[in-house]
């Protein structure tokens, strides 16, 4: 018996990602853009506290915790290792976040937009000449991307469930109820997404603002009662700890990782907020507060060692812990909804860049491009948050997991800054050398302590890496050969348009308008729909959607019409240009191209749309294993169709097909 050949249909009209003209230069600057107006520094500053510092601003939940717990208990709540972890966990903070993302990774923006897609984007785009190190810089961009996706799975569950379980400090008989009400939290967390976060958006900032208020006023007193626990800033208390404990003090940073997790959110929600707010609201508020409250524990630890179990909620008296519980779990769902959003913003970096199939995503807010809905992704983290949850049940068992991703993304990321610094900037080969130890060589520290974790959990995040870039890449495997063989079944364009006037093909009424990747080729609708109805609207429009490497361009620039060497025949191009963060709406851009030519003076909303759709069928050709062809077929089966990405009427919508073999 053969084994039955897989297929699947895919759009030919889909583009994926097209190289822009070697002679254009990327559009920057975007007037349209959110961050462009602003509503003030004060309104971006407490909107930037809101969204962007929710992960790390809830980790002194439960870092300080995981460090002491850590190994079964190999880092002691005694004055030497109190002051040691103290300091690391300064440091880290000060260097990785204040110096590293905030002072130096913020000023490498893509058009305004930040994230390791939109920097590995960014590199691709001025490494162009070296398309060896341009292709290097995706790939990057993809492994980083990838343990991002980890990340907004771990995040949520080990954040919910540190704030809930505050409750066994305040009841504990309570323990019990602990998982079953972080799973309710994080169920109607998922469930409210596709309502977007912009009607509650407002209180993020002011719900933040008291967090980190709280913060600072719970560590203030026990500064106060032991002002000897503010030496422990020193780094020199980091070296007698190393030389005293070297083992201990190295496990001790797999787990301080902790308390800069987040850190990357400083700079992938940079397009929401811009750089000034973001910095603003580090120094004043969001800095001191975290710093102080580590204080705070380390000097809870030092008057109370018992108090290791769970110092942060042990900080409260006792009266204010169930209020405490109560803005910890807001704080946490906040910090929740940043990475659940972020992972919204990645995978439709990752469809414009070509390494994803086209995914329905839902505009949430009319005012914010940025707001979106992308239903696979969200039930899929929901699916992976409910198993990890039930899988590890406490936060400390899922801190162990915790680590690899971040140190990952915070090595990769300082890796594709080096590029940039070096093509861009033209970094002398000191300063990037400096750059790469001070900043590399921490965070290779960071992730060879997290290392020993694999065996209990660190594993998790590898798995989810390994699985999103072997989708990612074999997608973009297969797209390129598919264009390829579809390019061959097409033909010139510029053939066909000769061919079609020395035919004299009887015109009809209407405008027919063909959503195509290119003008070098003629849309398989409009060579059947020529074929079979021996016929031609009196307008054809082909529209080619065009994603360039920048996250906006501007209207004013997006586009361009090419009338194919035929005048007044009825029969034009035109190419519309898009960043990866915006939105494809073709019946849009053909309303904004009335004034441009005679011929594109249309009614969108009384044309007839055609998409050419391509069955594809698994061979026995080259190019591909037979897996990855099963793979990619099983991703096209569940791909978008573009009349929801490029948002055509159904109703005057025709799908006209042909096959290919993979």
């Amino acid at each position: 018996m053969t084994d039955p050949q897989p297929t699947a249909d895919v759009d030919a009209a889909a583009p994926g990602p097209v190289e822009p003209p070697p002679t254009a230069a990327p559009p920057v600057g975007n007037p349209d853009h959110p961050a462009a107006h602003g509503a003030g520094l004060a309104g971006l500053a407490l909107g930037a506290l809101g969204i962007v510092f929710g992960d790390i601003g809830t980790s002194p939940l439960y870092a300080m915790q995981t460090v002491f717990s850590i190994d079964g208990g190999a880092v002691r709540p005694n004055t030497a290792d109190i002051y040691g972890v103290v300091s690391l966990i300064f440091w880290s903070v000060t260097i990785v976040v204040t110096i590293k993302y905030v002072s130096f990774i913020l000023r490498a923006d893509n058009d305004g937009e930040g994230g390791i897609m939109a920097l590995a984007a960014l590199v691709r785009e001025v490494t162009r000449t070296t398309a060896r190190r341009g292709m290097v810089a995706l790939l990057l961009g993809v492994l980083g991307a990838s343990l991002f996706y980890g990340d907004s799975l771990i995040t949520p569950a080990i954040s919910v469930l540190s704030a809930v379980e505050g409750l066994e400090v305040a009841e504990p008989q309570l323990a019990e109820l602990v998982l079953p009400i972080g799973i309710a939290i994080l169920a109607l967390l998922f469930l409210a997404q596709r309502w977007g976060t912009h009607r509650v958006g407002r209180l993020f900032g002011p719900i933040m603002v008291s967090w980190f208020v709280v913060l600072a006023v719970l560590g203030v007193p026990h500064i106060v009662e032991r002002p000897g626990v503010l030496v422990g800033l020193s780094p020199t208390w980091i070296g007698a700890f190393i030389v005293d404990h070297p083992y201990t003090a190295f496990i001790a940073m797999g787990a301080v990782v902790l308390s800069i997790t987040g850190a990357e959110a400083l700079y992938a929600d940079m397009g929401h907020f811009g750089k000034r707010p973001i910095r603003v609201s580090w120094f004043a508020v969001v800095f001191p507060a975290l710093i102080v409250n580590y204080l705070g524990q380390a000097a809870l630890l030092l008057a109370d060692p018992k108090a290791v179990d769970n110092p942060f909620y042990l900080l409260a008296p006792s009266w204010a812990r169930w209020p405490l519980v109560v803005l910890a779990t807001f704080a946490t769902v906040i910090a929740s909804q940043a990475v659940i959003s972020g992972a919204f913003s990645v995978s439709r970096q990752a469809v414009r860049l070509g390494y994803l199939p086209h995914l329905t995503v839902r505009h949430t807010s009319t005012r914010e491009s940025g707001q979106i809905y992308v239903p696979a992704v969200n039930w899929l983290l929901f699916a992976g948050v409910l198993v990890l949850m039930v899988t590890f049940r406490s936060s400390d068992k899922l801190a162990a997991a915790y680590g690899l991703a971040v140190t990952g993304t915070l090595l990769l990321t300082t890796t594709l800054f080096l590029m940039y610094a070096a093509t861009k900037w033209r970094w002398p080969t000191w300063q990037l050398v400096l750059t790469g130890v001070v900043f590399g060589g921490l965070e290779v520290l960071y992730l060879a302590a997290n290392i020993p974790k694999i065996p209990h959990g660190g594993w998790l995040p590898l798995v989810i890496a390994a699985i999103v870039v072997t989708v990612m890449t074999t997608w973009q495997r297969g797209r390129r050969l598919i264009t390829g063989r579809r390019i061959d079944l097409e033909g010139p364009l510029p053939d066909f348009i000769d061919h079609l006037h020395e035919k004299r093909v009887r015109r009809v009424p209407g405008t027919a308008v063909f959503p195509h990747p290119t003008n070098q080729t003629a849309p398989l609708a409009l060579r059947a729909n020529v074929r079979f109805n021996d016929v031609l609207h009196e307008r054809v429009v082909i529209v080619s959607v065009l994603s360039l490497n920048v996250p906006h361009v501007p209207v004013a620039e997006r586009l361009t019409v090419d009338e194919l060497g035929h005048h007044d025949d009825g029969i034009v191009h035109l190419t519309a240009s898009f960043g990866f963060q915006d939105d494809q709406d073709i019946p849009e851009v053909l309303r904004q191209a009335r004034n441009l030519t005679p011929e594109l003076d249309i009614d969108p909303d009384a044309a007839s749309y055609f998409l050419s759709r391509i069955t594809i069928e698994r061979g026995a050709g080259n190019g591909m294993a037979s897996w990855r062809k099963r793979l990619f077929i099983g991703l096209s089966h569940n791909a978008a169709t573009p009349a929801s990405v490029f948002r055509l009427p159904v109703d005057r919508t025709v799908v006209m097909g042909s096959r290919i073999e993979l």
